[in-house]
């Protein structure tokens, strides 16, 4: 395969290729000392993206340039980095090559931290027939759904028809599920009614589906019944121990025999990891993530290693690995980037040890749940440490910013102003 073209030979330094730049992949590249290493990023995409927030991309409470940075702005002028847009293709350790759309590269160290895709569960035609959130282009995708639904139930003179176009459904109750659930039962208190004033409000249906007998399954039982008492005052009807079996014709069927009637379904319901060609099966564990060291070397490899949500590390405490969540991922990332300068250097490397910071998860205006080691919180204080914690996470100053003005326009005005359907040329053309 021919080689990616414009990447000078490393020299002294040893050659580190990192497939993905979300919380792992972009902590291990900003930490990694650029005297003795050449750094190339590969992504799918030219940014990194806030995971955290699609959802309000999704309801229209923020832009979604607000929750992306470019990684060339991120490394500008940095020395001995270099950032490939491409799609990686396989890898193979036995030569340490990686192919790419784009060209194979050599490396001396190679970094997995591609992250996880949703999880249907082996169900294809949930796959086909429901909307994730697990990307910017996907938060837009939903927003225009959720708009694009408003507009044709308003045109829409038959009751059934507009009823459906009314009703939304979450499926899966862990942060994601429950901040969705949220942002969009607000948005039915406060928007509908002075965007849509022909609509009743009250035909709007918000539904939360999870299998588990409590929302926020990894959190403490505490902040679990806080946040379902916070939902269901927001009016979201909250259906647990039950699993979709299917979708078709606009019918939600569940597995307590029930039937929702909705055209809106979005699927947050697990994830599951992302496997790279060229990886042995033997190297494959539970949920399809990489089996690594307390290293974070990939089992069976040599100079292969997996960061953040697609990797799975067995250890005494973890025995089914660690969370999958952004401060793993940040801290394996950054340990990794002192072992690999040890490793150059003769030394020994430190194993991974979590520092576990606490969860939290947002329902609404002045409702968040938090769970911070021995202290539990919920509402107004656990909402203003979510605000502060994702505030100071975001890559830039100027995100930060705009970020701090939307929310705090947000919370005066009771209102969002970004509820735009951006529409590409082919989807006009198709409508047409």
């Amino acid at each position: 395969m021919i080689p990616v073209t414009n990447i000078p030979d490393p020299g002294l330094r040893k050659r580190v290729v990192i497939a993905g730049g979300g919380f792992a992949g972009l902590k291990l590249a900003r930490k990694l000392d650029r005297r003795l290493f050449q750094v190339i990023l590969l992504d799918r995409q030219n940014y990194h993206q806030f995971q955290p927030l699609f959802y309000q991309v999704a309801t229209s409470g923020l832009e979604p340039s607000a929750i992306a940075f470019p990684f060339r702005k991120i490394f500008q002028n940095e020395e001995a980095f270099h950032f490939r847009l491409c799609q990686v293709l396989k890898v193979l350790p036995d030569t340490r090559e990686v192919e790419t759309d784009i060209g194979s590269l050599h490396y001396d160290f190679f970094v997995i931290a591609i992250g996880c895709d949703t999880n249907f569960f082996g169900n294809k035609d949930l796959q086909k027939r429901t909307m994730t959130l697990k990307s910017i282009p996907e938060a837009l995708d939903i927003r225009n759904h959720i708009l694009q639904s408003f507009e044709a139930a308003l045109n829409t003179p038959e009751e059934n028809r507009s009823s459906s176009l009314l009703a939304f459904v979450i499926v899966g109750g862990g942060p994601t599920g429950v901040e969705l659930a949220g942002a969009l039962a607000e948005m039915k208190k406060y928007i509908l009614p002075k965007d849509y004033p022909e609509l009743d409000p009250a035909r709007m249906q918000v539904t939360l589906i999870d299998s588990n007998a409590k929302l926020l399954g990894s959190m403490s039982e505490k902040a679990s019944a806080s946040a379902l008492r916070f939902v269901k005052k927001l009016g979201v009807n909250v259906i647990l121990n039950t699993f979709v079996r299917e979708y078709t014709d606009n019918r939600v069927l569940l597995s307590n025999g029930e039937n929702i009637v909705s055209s809106n379904v979005f699927w947050v319901a697990g994830i599951s990891g992302n496997i790279m060609q060229g990886i042995r099966k033997e190297s494959i564990g539970r949920g399809y993530r990489l089996l690594v060291d307390k290293f974070n070397l990939v089992n069976g490899h040599d100079n292969v290693f997996a960061i953040g949500d697609n990797c799975l590390m067995v250890t005494d405490k973890y025995p089914a690995g660690h969370p999958q969540v952004a401060q793993v991922a940040i801290q394996q990332g950054r340990l990794l980037a002192g072992n690999l300068k040890r490793v150059v250097k003769g030394q020994s490397p430190k194993e991974f040890v979590y520092k576990d910071r606490g969860s939290m998860a947002t329902v609404g205006r002045n409702l968040a749940v938090a769970d911070i080691h021995l202290l539990k919180f919920s509402g107004f204080p656990a909402w203003v440490i979510w605000l502060f914690v994702h505030l100071m996470s975001i890559v830039g100053t100027k995100n930060r910013l705009f970020i701090f003005l939307n929310w705090m326009w947000n919370y005066l005005t009771f209102d969002q102003s970004l509820r735009l359907v951006i529409k590409t040329k082919e989807t006009v053309r198709e409508e047409l």
